[in-house]
């Protein structure tokens, strides 16, 4: 099995706003991304019709704006929160 040293294995340090919506860091990008889809779910964030669309609320919003955003954008808006 290959060695776990690639970018999604590294920990990385989170923003304040970040910790807010899933907890105190560092995590690595896989759990981030991990935790945020749980935030959305256990919030009931995505839309209804075309389950790829989030409707952020204001605790995610102050991470990825407050329009809505696909999950592929929410993923880079996110990153933008990690160091």
């Amino acid at each position: 099995m290959a060695a776990k040293n690639n970018a999604l294995s590294k920990p990385v340090t989170l923003s304040p706003a970040l910790e807010d919506v899933i907890g105190k860091g560092p995590m690595t990008r896989a759990q981030v991304t991990s935790k945020v889809w749980e935030y959305i779910k256990a919030n009931d964030l995505q839309d209804a019709k075309d389950k790829r669309q989030i409707n952020p609320d204001a605790k995610l919003g102050a991470v990825i704006g407050n329009e809505q955003i696909s999950m592929f954008k929410m993923t880079a808006a996110v990153s933008k929160h990690l160091s």
